[in-house]
């Protein structure tokens, strides 16, 4: 039998009993021992949490249990049975809901630490043997079955499938794979069989980096959520005194009206714990963490929450962020060699180069059976490559590269997109035009963020300027900087936020960690191979869809007024009860409520955090 059920057993027995009590006749010590059962099967453990932290360094002593003992054993020495119970009965009945609140909000963050592989079928010999994911080494075979989840990050070598994203990206249409394709440990392999040769270990993997996130997420507090602790420590002891001020003074002056002083003073205690604050705010922010995590929005923590409700201007990284990053060779060039000799120069030096551009470069130019030596390899980054090939040097890069090697270039006037110049020695070889492709929900993502009230909208690039200003305006962005360097990005940040603004940067998490760093929120998109994104971001994007940086602001401005209106309601209220107490215009009930049910109220408000996100992105 669960905690839960054990404490619902609690409340009704004590309630039936109660309600039994109140209906029989009797009087004396039979009606005092009557009364106390109910109280005791309710709140026994009440009293002695209570009583245990009196005795406690490491707890609070003026906690909500400790005001609720005080003022249920003044109302019982008042005779008040029914009232002391009663009390009780409805603050159990209130903790219980927090905790079956808390529990909902958790499910989601449960179903995400679900993701834990619990095996690997590793081909060894021909047979496949299960071993813990932990055990297996980069570079093994693994089998996975339909139905199982993939627990390493890997390449398919053999096999097609569908298989099921939605823990980790929060996209519930299953994704077709087939071999060669990179594949994400955490997914469920929904058909055929599947094997995978693993690119990283267990702990490298992206589950264990979800995992890490997840399990990280609740130490970092909001500045509201510190506030209302620090709150709580001072506001308890002084309402506790005050209530002690109440019973004591007015009694030295009419002691003939002790009994209504005390009685007021009890009054006072019950209504002013700080239960719908000290739960309902915490609770607002682990439900939108929750929930955002549900939706792929990886959030490192509540803190995060709170910066990026105030976000007043997005700056996006262009290659890989608001375009797929696929780039393709659309036209070469040449001034002094033929077109293929210059793709073979490019593409040979560009070799080691993990630019999207040498990618594409490569891909034109698959054949690397030749006679070149490549020598003295050197990536210089912003600028591009330069190294020996057969004892000559050639530079493949921007203008700017060609500017440092003293190289007179040319500009491309017959083709639009990012140009890929060539020199051989100290002479201009030509140039390779490469396209980009915009993905296609960066426009809508950009109508979004503007709908929201985004002030700003900044796309920053390396790539030339016609090439950015293309993009952009496709887009909808009307700021933009081009042609920049990995420090001018960072430098365009801090220029933001030395404005006022409050800074959200997005990237692909590749090559943008100073940047992600510097911002007043680092988003990397679609990041999880990448240690440097996950090291460096404040929330991570499991996969590539810009529209997923609107839907995790909007999540954050909603827990934001979630929680401003618990505040405001919960004070609120209870500044009035508390009003109305020490002027003898409340009684328990009211007492009651304005603990118990502002509480319930303020909870259910919480939960709304979780559901922030539509799937029509309406908020």
């Amino acid at each position: 039998m669960n905690e839960h059920l054990k404490v619902l057993i609690r409340i009704i027995l004590a309630g039936l009993i109660l309600f039994l009590a109140s209906c029989i006749n009797i009087e004396g010590y039979a009606k005092i021992i009557l009364f106390l059962i109910p109280f005791f099967i309710v709140g026994y453990d009440v009293l002695t949490d209570a009583l245990r932290n009196i005795f406690s360094k490491e707890r609070e002593l003026f906690d909500e249990k400790f005001l609720m003992s005080i003022a249920s054993i003044g109302a019982l020495c008042l005779g008040e049975y029914v009232e002391a119970s009663a009390v009780m009965i409805l603050y159990q009945t209130g903790e219980l809901f927090q905790d079956y609140a808390s529990e909902r909000s958790r499910k989601n963050i449960i179903a995400l630490m679900d993701l834990r592989p619990e095996y690997a079928n590793v081909e060894l010999n021909g047979k496949l043997e299960k071993v813990k994911p932990e055990d297996v080494h980069e570079g093994s075979i693994i089998v996975v079955r339909a139905g199982e989840r993939i627990p390493i990050d890997g390449v398919i070598v053999e096999g097609h499938s569908n298989i099921d994203t939605s823990a980790l990206t929060g996209e519930s249409i299953p994704k077709n794979v087939a071999e060669e394709e990179a594949i994400m440990s955490g997914c469920i392999n929904l058909s055929g069989v599947l094997r995978i040769k693993t690119t990283c270990e267990f702990k490298n993997s992206s589950v264990s980096k979800i995992l890490a996130l997840i399990e990280n997420a609740s130490d970092r507090k909001s500045h509201t959520e510190r506030f209302i602790t620090r709150f709580a420590k001072v506001y308890t002891p002084v309402v506790c005194i005050s209530a002690l001020a109440l019973a004591v003074i007015p009694s030295l002056i009419y002691p003939s009206d002790f009994t209504v002083w005390f009685y007021r003073a009890i009054t006072f205690l019950v209504i002013s714990c700080p239960c719908a604050l000290v739960i309902s705010i915490p609770l607002a922010f682990f439900a939108a963490v929750g929930g955002a995590g549900r939706r792929g929005i990886l959030v490192k923590g509540s803190n995060f929450i709170e910066t990026l409700s105030k976000a007043s201007c997005v700056l996006f990284d262009k290659t890989g962020t608001l375009t797929r990053g696929v780039f393709e060779v659309v036209a070469v060039h040449p001034e002094v060699i033929d077109e293929n000799e210059l793709l073979h120069l490019a593409a040979h030096v560009e070799r080691y180069s993990t630019h999207p551009a040498a990618e594409a470069l490569r891909r034109a130019y698959p054949n690397e059976a030749d006679n070149c030596i490549i020598e003295s390899a050197e990536e210089i980054a912003g600028y591009g490559v330069k190294a020996k090939v057969n004892g000559e040097t050639v530079c493949v890069g921007s203008s700017k590269l060609m500017d440092m090697m003293n190289v007179e270039w040319h500009p491309c006037t017959r083709s639009s997109g990012t140009i890929v110049h060539v020199s051989i020695g100290n002479n201009y070889a030509g140039h390779v035009v490469i396209s980009d492709i915009v993905k296609p929900a960066s426009k809508s993502a950009i109508e979004s963020l503007k709908s929201q009230n985004v002030n700003r909208i900044i796309m920053l690039t390396g790539d030339r300027k016609e090439t950015a200003e293309d993009i952009a305006a496709s887009i909808g962005i009307h700021e933009v900087y081009s042609e920049l360097l990995p420090a001018d990005k960072v430098q365009k940040v801090e220029d933001v936020i030395r404005d006022g603004e409050c800074a959200v940067f997005v990237g692909d998490g590749i090559n943008d960690a100073p940047v992600i760093t510097r911002a007043n929120v680092g988003i990397a998109m679609g990041a999880l191979g990448s240690d440097a994104a996950v090291e460096s971001a404040d929330v991570v994007l499991t996969d590539d869809d810009p529209l997923k940086v609107s839907d995790a602001i909007s999540i954050s401005r909603k827990a934001m007024r979630i929680a401003k209106e618990n505040i405001i309601f919960s004070i609120g209220i209870k500044v009035l009860c508390l009003a109305m107490s020490s002027i003898g215009y409340a009684d328990m009930w009211l007492a009651v409520f304005a603990d118990v049910g502002v509480m319930i109220l303020a909870v259910m408000n919480s939960l709304r955090s979780m559901f922030a996100y539509k799937k029509d992105r309406a908020i």
